[in-house]
């Protein structure tokens, strides 16, 4: 990248550097509570291909349903292991994204001493009135409440009824962050099988009850694939899948200016790991065009003009999107491996800021290794 190779021997390219180009997810700090003694999962992981799934549950026959573009594997409460109504969603890539059990009479959580300390712990993400007739010995109308708590790459939220000491779990969903948005409890799609009964009398009709979807449910799903892929919440990058999944949900398009400018951004970033660099950089400014000041896309931009020989424009880019984010580490280090060879002085000065604002983040390890190797080698110029 530099002219003064042997002075710098191990010097990439900017991008080379990157995790594809893209900022990776910050860690959630501090992590929520989490620990339950309530086992749902059972030997399921989220990530599960739907034959390791299948392997794990030996003569259960799941009713499978279309979910999008993906499946849903349901077992009925009398024959699964949590005694709940239960749910599996794989993607089209026949992965396991997201799990739901459903307690349709509501699950006495007394006997649950660990569980309900972690609720107690943890601050309601959502509190509303809830009607679900099938609870006889319940009011028709009941205070609820929506706890979530997980790690960092993914999500479980509790739906439970009732005041803290007298508590019932309705519902629990574990969710690969990406598929969130598409996996909360307070879902119509999910807040309805509460009330699938033919015997509900009384109580008020909640038809309008539960979150519904502004954008397309095609687009959602896709664009949570390509980030899964991405951004390896499952382990390892498939960017073949990411650009995939992206030009789906480009496909079905996106109503909001904010999902249409972050859906550029993601474009652009597949186009680049796949090489096509015009394209990416089309993308990006496609991107901003829609939504001016986010850093992140001007940083990604940057690299994909350094790429193309634009380095006035990488260097302005990467300058950039420091002013809007000061404390950007990434952008930090872009700036000093491209003022390098023709302002070392400045250059060891933003390495050491990179390598300040990354300390203790361990998904910076091998960059911060590096950035100190290159302001030993400047220093010894």
């Amino acid at each position: 990248m530099h002219r003064r190779l042997s002075l710098l021997p191990l010097c990439f390219t900017v991008c080379a550097l990157w995790t594809g180009c893209e900022t990776p997810p910050p860690p959630r700090a501090p992590l929520p509570p989490s620990e339950s003694d309530l086992d749902l999962m059972g030997p399921t992981k989220l990530c599960d291909s739907r034959q390791a799934f299948l392997a794990v549950h030996p003569g259960v026959a799941p009713h499978i349903e279309t979910w999008g573009s993906g499946q849903e594997l349901r077992i009925s409460s009398e024959h699964s292991h949590s005694k709940s109504d239960e749910s599996y969603f794989f993607d089209e890539d026949g992965t396991l994204v997201g799990m739901l059990f459903v307690y349709r009479a509501g699950l006495d959580l007394a006997p649950y001493r660990t569980l309900r300390y972690t609720l107690s712990q943890l601050k309601p993400s959502l509190e509303f009135y809830l009607t679900v007739a099938q609870l006889a010995d319940r009011q028709n109308m009941e205070s609820s409440t929506i706890y979530d708590t997980g790690d960092e790459k993914t999500t479980t939220r509790y739906l439970v009824l009732g005041e803290r000491g007298d508590q019932r779990l309705l519902e629990a969903s574990f969710t690969i962050d990406p598929y969130v948005k598409l996996f909360s409890p307070y879902r119509k799609e999910f807040l309805d099988r509460l009330r699938e009964t033919s015997t509900q009398t009384g109580g008020r009709q909640l038809d309008k009850q539960g979150a519904e979807d502004k954008e397309p449910f095609a687009s959602l799903q896709q664009f949570a694939r390509g980030q899964t892929a991405q951004l390896a919440y499952c382990g390892t990058k498939n960017q073949v899948i990411a650009l995939d999944a992206y030009q789906k949900a480009s496909t079905s398009g996106f109503t909001g200016t904010i999902w249409q400018a972050e859906l550029r951004h993601r474009l652009g970033v597949s186009w680049e790991a796949a090489g096509n660099l015009e394209k990416a950089k089309s993308e990006l400014v496609a991107s901003l065009a829609l939504r001016p000041n986010s850093p992140e896309v001007v940083n990604n931009l940057g690299a994909v003009y350094w790429k193309l020989g634009e380095k006035k424009n990488a260097l302005a880019s990467f300058e950039k999107a420091i002013l809007m984010r000061p404390n950007y580490a990434i952008a930090r280090f872009n700036v000093a491996e491209a003022i390098a060879d023709d302002n070392p002085r400045r250059a060891i000065t933003e390495y050491e800021t990179y390598l300040a604002l990354v300390e203790g983040i361990p998904e910076e390890t091998d960059r911060a290794a590096l950035a100190q190797k290159r302001v030993q080698a400047l220093k010894h110029q």
